[in-house]
């Protein structure tokens, strides 16, 4: 029975953490919680109703995904990007992306994969209907799942850990800018591109899409 009870709290304890993740990773894009806001423990473990110890652990994974960073005496805050480190973030995205998609132009056969691609792009367009939070959510599943259909583990973690700095260039253009990178019809000519099969072509398409995608985010 104790044993049973310890392993329940564990799990109680895993699903707040991962609640106040999504609640501070939704916050910080959308402006709820603005670059260069100090996070208080006392006041956020009181809006979360959360204990301090599991905010922490919710804390020191927002600073590994690069939307929070410490300051002065450790004190935390939301993390403001500039412009070259936006341009950065996006050509490292371009050059793994690119990896992933001449990889899967290399299959003999990429029916599954681009259906695959083409059911992300239809949650994009639902998404495209609701609210920013959905958008944001569809856009990154479909740049995911293009680096999860490689089955290169690597390049799918090389990947996730720049999704924290993809969430933060958002806040730094604006959510309208934001919002015209995430068309449906930019991200069917990369699928278009690997359903060829010409790894130059989706190269190509990539690095057009992650090159204009920084000048909106920066302009």
């Amino acid at each position: 029975m104790a044993a049973e009870s310890m392993s329940l709290l564990g799990l109680e304890k895993t699903s707040l953490r991962q609640q106040a993740l999504a609640a501070l990773r939704r916050a910080i894009p959308t402006g709820e919680l603005p670059p260069g806001t100090h996070l208080v423990e006392t006041e956020l473990s009181e809006t979360l109703r959360i204990s301090r110890g599991t905010l922490r652990e919710a804390m020191r994974q927002l600073q590994q995904e690069g939307l929070i960073s410490a300051g002065a005496r450790g004190r935390l805050s939301v993390r403001h990007l500039d412009a070259k480190e936006i341009r950065d973030i996006f050509a490292v995205r371009a050059a793994l992306e690119s990896l992933a998609a001449r990889q899967l132009c290399a299959l003999q056969d990429r029916a599954e994969v681009i259906a695959a691609l083409r059911a992300a792009l239809d949650e994009m367009e639902r998404a495209a209907q609701a609210g920013l939070e959905e958008r944001i959510e569809a856009d990154l599943e479909f740049h995911r799942t293009l680096c999860r259909l490689t089955g290169n583990e690597t390049l799918l973690h090389s990947w996730q850990s720049l999704e924290g700095n993809i969430r933060m260039s958002i806040m730094f253009a604006g959510l309208e800018r934001a919002v015209k990178n995430m068309s449906v019809q930019r991200h069917s000519e990369i699928v278009d591109a690997i359903e060829t099969g010409d790894a130059s072509r989706v190269s190509d398409a990539i690095t057009a899409h992650m090159d204009g995608a920084a000048a909106v985010l920066v302009a």
